[in-house]
């Protein structure tokens, strides 16, 4: 059984790849994805606090994956790109959430909406950017 927090992720992946592909207003975007089906079993503040929160800081966001990645953050798939965005969000705005989870939801999203090994590299790019963003909390736990 899914959380209603990583539903949120869920919605806010979607949400986040057609704003991306699309540049389709947030605000739509999110009323449309309000009405899917199952949206109820969602923790709506966190999908709303991600969809708009990713989108508002999508710049600092790209800026603070860039050295993290092995490649121009254009060259990612729109999919890699919306997780990795959601993550990184997590990780530098939402510091009550352990970034141990922070990176076990991402990598689930990438298992259930990424490539094969999708999930290899967000892992890798959410651990480096752990290492940047969270050094107090990674020191304070044993790897």
């Amino acid at each position: 059984m899914k959380s209603a927090r990583r539903r949120s992720r869920e919605y806010a992946v979607q949400g986040l790849y057609q704003w991306q592909l699309n540049a389709t207003d947030p605000t739509l975007i999110a009323d449309d994805l309000m009405r899917s089906r199952g949206f109820e079993q969602a923790d709506e503040k966190h999908f709303r606090a991600l969809l708009h929160g990713v989108i508002e800081h999508a710049a600092a966001l790209r800026d603070a994956l860039a050295p993290c990645l092995d490649r121009p953050v254009a060259e990612l798939s729109p999919v890699e790109h919306a997780i990795l965005l959601v993550g990184a969000f997590e990780l530098v705005h939402h510091p009550e959430i352990p970034y141990r989870v922070v990176i076990n939801e991402c990598v689930e999203l990438a298992k259930t909406f990424g490539g094969t090994d999708g999930f290899k590299y967000v892992n890798g790019v959410l651990d480096r950017l752990t290492s940047a963003v969270r050094q107090h909390e990674v020191k304070g736990v044993s790897r």
